[in-house]
């Protein structure tokens, strides 16, 4: 069973999309962390090394608090000092193997400078979870990296960390958690000063600010700290703003001006349905994409997103986008709307989509759940925009697929080149067995795998009936055939048989004798101390992310889209899958010895 559990996780963490737009093959932070040989060896290999090799001795521990770039380093001896010393302590659990904790820490070390520049009280600390077992253990630590929040204090109940992974959101989070937490309005002045100076405010109208709404209301305010909270029970400010019951208004200056989230009639107020109100409408009717946005419109819980691809310096297209708000009116909750200037940088955005420069205006749209693209079937028009909205929404629209055009000599390599046009009469062919391998022009492991591949394709040319192709799978689309990383390696049996995903290693000798097995993999020996589970549990999260030591899952990862050398046009890739990073947010499941995949 525990093996069981082991192969479900590695096929879970498989599942990362590779859709960065990189030009280099190890430019992006995210890129899989080459693995230290110590993590490839076996515990009698290790055990043996460390015997033979004199080590260091270890520091005593003591009360005394050292750092590291203006971290605070904390153990099991000087943890209590740390508490008492320390009105406001973040601390992040880590193990000194794990990828992510790895990619975190400079930001973490860049939150800490920060606040320590301010001349904040607050401070960020830091435990090796996997050498203080104790704290580990009493803080139910089983991920990593784990990071809560000590508040005058008190151990007994840590506050989990719920911001984004930035060192801009770290600070403001704290600082958002440290205060109040939402303004005490208590007068039609006040209350107009806080709204005016904000562009979006959320203002929670209670006849009782010690109610159980009140609380729900301020502990929303506490998690969702790019967004500016007050509360009022001043009867002064209820009248100002026409509020006659208990309930939460959100402002804005755009749009409507305002949204009114009604109370139940028992005046309970649902965290989650308020969380969604607030973030759903902090946004404008048509949303344009840039930095600040993209964080939103890839978390929104509305699933339909429409592309607006407008050209900002023609007159006439932009009043074309200021008509269409009507439509995102009509489709509000239902579908999100995007402004794509055709005039930023967009190049990869318009490949995917299947648009050119010249075909402003036009309209796509994606369901993100099925990945299914659509586009209108004539010129861009407020009827045509509608007409669109409703047809998707409904379920009746037909999607389009992306398909480049035949070559020429296709079929004149010992690799044959697929694209979506030939690839069901070459692929689905039932007296062939079909070996294809799905890349990316710009991925680093598709590259590595390259001269393999060719070389795959000259051992089976002659074999008549085993066919080596490979597809681009940026440029063409597949109904038929789910892409989940970059290569995927998929082998189409003859006879109509199930189509069969390879995951074994990617050397010659292991790709042969699959194919010489008709689509079995062959056999690996199994060593018999692989039935000492704890080593196992470890052995799998020391490489990082899910990958063996044998390379044989080596995949780009959804996360290098937010490298500062990809900017905005690349983070549209996230549309390419289901499985990314912003939507999954899940975690894996051995305890003290996995890595966190969650991105805040």
């Amino acid at each position: 069973m525990r093996k069981l559990l082991l192969v479900s996780l590695l096929a879970l963490l498989l599942q990362a999309s590779c859709i960065q737009a990189n030009h280099s093959d190890d430019s992006t932070e995210e890129h899989r962390d080459a693995q230290d040989d110590t993590t490839k060896k076996t515990p009698e290999e290790t055990s043996a090394e460390t015997d033979e090799t004199e080590q260091p001795p270890k520091r005593e521990k003591t009360t005394e608090i050292e750092e590291e770039q203006d971290v605070m380093v904390l153990h099991i001896n000087n943890f209590d000092r740390a508490l008492s010393e320390t009105r406001h302590l973040m601390v992040e659990f880590y193990a000194p193997w794990c990828g992510y904790c790895k990619r975190f820490e400079p930001i973490y070390a860049e939150a800490a400078g920060m606040l320590k520049e301010e001349g904040s009280e607050m401070r960020l600390a830091k435990v090796d979870a996997i050498e203080e077992k104790e704290l580990a253990e009493e803080f139910n630590v089983d991920s990593f990296p784990t990071v809560k929040l000590f508040m005058n204090g008190d151990r007994k109940e840590p506050i989990e960390y719920t911001g984004k992974r930035t060192p801009s959101g770290i600070v403001q989070w704290l600082k958002r958690r440290s205060g109040p937490g939402a303004a005490d309005l208590n007068s039609a002045d006040s209350a107009a000063e806080f709204i005016n100076t904000h562009n979006v405010s959320v203002v929670g109208f209670f006849d009782n600010l010690e109610s159980e709404a009140a609380a729900v209301f301020k502990e929303v305010a506490f998690d969702l700290t790019d967004v500016e909270f007050a509360v009022t029970a001043s009867p002064e400010v209820f009248k100002e703003y026409e509020v006659t019951a208990n309930k939460v208004v959100l402002f804005k200056k755009f749009d409507d001006g305002r949204a009114d989230f009604e109370l139940s009639e028992e005046d309970k107020l649902d965290k989650h349905n308020l969380t969604d109100f607030i973030k759903e409408n902090s946004l404008e009717l048509i949303v344009p994409f840039n930095q600040e946005t993209s964080d939103k419109i890839f978390t929104s819980r509305v699933r339909l997103h429409c592309l607006l691809f407008i050209n900002s310096t023609v007159e006439s297209q932009m009043s074309l986008l200021e008509e269409s708000k009507t439509v995102a009116r009509e489709f509000k909750g239902k579908v999100l709307y995007i402004l794509i200037d055709m005039t930023t940088a967009v190049s990869h955005v318009l490949n995917y989509f299947g648009v050119l420069e010249k075909d402003s205006p036009t309209v796509r749209m994606i369901n993100m759940d099925t990945q299914k693209k659509f586009k209108i079937a004539s010129e861009m028009t407020i009827e045509s925009l509608r007409q669109l909205s409703q047809e998707v929404v409904d379920d009746t629209a037909e999607p389009y697929f992306r398909s480049e055009e035949i070559p020429e000599d296709w079929d004149k390599g010992p690799v044959k080149v697929l694209v979506a046009k030939n690839f069901e009469t070459v692929a689905m062919d039932p007296t062939k067995n079909v070996f294809v391998e799905f890349y990316a022009p710009w991925c680093g492991h598709c590259k590595e795998l390259a001269p393999i591949w060719e070389q795959l394709g000259e051992i089976y040319a002659d074999h008549d009936d085993i066919i080596i192709a490979k597809m681009d799978a940026t440029a063409n689309e597949l109904e038929s055939v789910a892409i989940d990383g970059f290569p995927t390696l998929k082998y189409f049996p003859a006879g109509d048989k199930e189509v069969i995903s390879y995951t074994g290693n990617r050397d010659l000798e292991t790709l042969s004798k699959f194919l010489d097995n008709g689509g079995v993999l062959p056999q690996e020996e199994s060593d018999e101390d692989d039935d000492d589970e704890e080593e196992a549990d470890k052995d799998k999260a020391q490489t990082d992310e899910g990958e063996d030591a044998d390379n044989q899952s080596k995949v780009c990862s959804a996360a290098s889209l937010f490298s500062p050398l990809l900017k905005l046009d690349s983070l549209f890739f996230l549309y390419l899958r289901r499985q990314t990073i912003l939507q999954r947010k899940q975690k894996t499941t051995h305890p003290k010895m996995s890595c966190d995949n969650s991105s805040n």
